[in-house]
């Protein structure tokens, strides 16, 4: 990791998303991170078993909301380039691009996932201006 400061934005891994924050402040071995954009969406399912459906705890996770605050491992937090992207916008183009990925193959764990993705999208996401 290479040397961050309070007031950087960072590109964070969190829970299989990935994110734009800004960096708030220094925990040791972590960092606090407020949250500004959503470059990839949190995958869907055991993290632990990924593509199993059968005799696992089928989990939905949703995207880190809008300035949330977060602790995160420092391994998994790099300066960010660019420009930061709105959150609704980013939020939505994660969405849309991680339906397009599960449509690519059609398996249970696709199918769940997507399931999984269109039950956030219907009842929480666009419930929060998405």
């Amino acid at each position: 990791m290479s040397n961050i400061n309070v007031g950087d934005i960072v590109e964070v891994s969190y829970n299989s998303g990935i994110y734009v924050g800004e960096m708030i402040e220094d925990r040791r071995n972590f960092l606090l991170v407020k949250i500004l954009a959503v470059l990839k969406h949190p995958d869907q399912g055991d993290l632990h078993q990924p593509g199993k459906v059968e005799g696992v705890a089928f989990f939905e996770r949703k995207a880190l909301a809008y300035q949330e605050l977060v602790n995160v491992q420092k391994r998994k937090v790099h300066p960010y380039k660019g420009d930061i992207p709105y959150y609704n916008e980013s939020l939505k183009k994660a969405v849309e691009a991680f339906k397009q990925e599960l449509s690519k193959e059609d398996t249970p764990f696709n199918k769940a996932s997507m399931q999984r993705l269109l039950d956030l999208e219907e009842h929480y996401y666009k419930k929060h201006n998405y």
